[in-house]
């Protein structure tokens, strides 16, 4: 057993997540998945990276 694996997020985290990496792909950072369209926002980017489980930001609880 993996003592910091997290397979759940709140629904904040999950706020928090979504919007700092939509942020960073408006800001130019590339884009984790292969998007059929360029002109997506990147606010649908992000849902669909966290959904593919591809975004590379964790979550620290204290």
């Amino acid at each position: 057993m993996r003592r910091f694996a997290m397979t759940k997020y709140t629904r904040y985290e999950v706020a928090r997540i979504i919007g700092a990496r939509s942020l960073q792909i408006s800001l130019g950072a590339p884009i984790l998945i292969t998007s059929p369209d360029p002109s997506v926002e990147p606010l649908d980017v992000a849902c669909a990276e966290y959904e593919k489980d591809v975004i590379p930001i964790t979550v620290r609880r204290g």
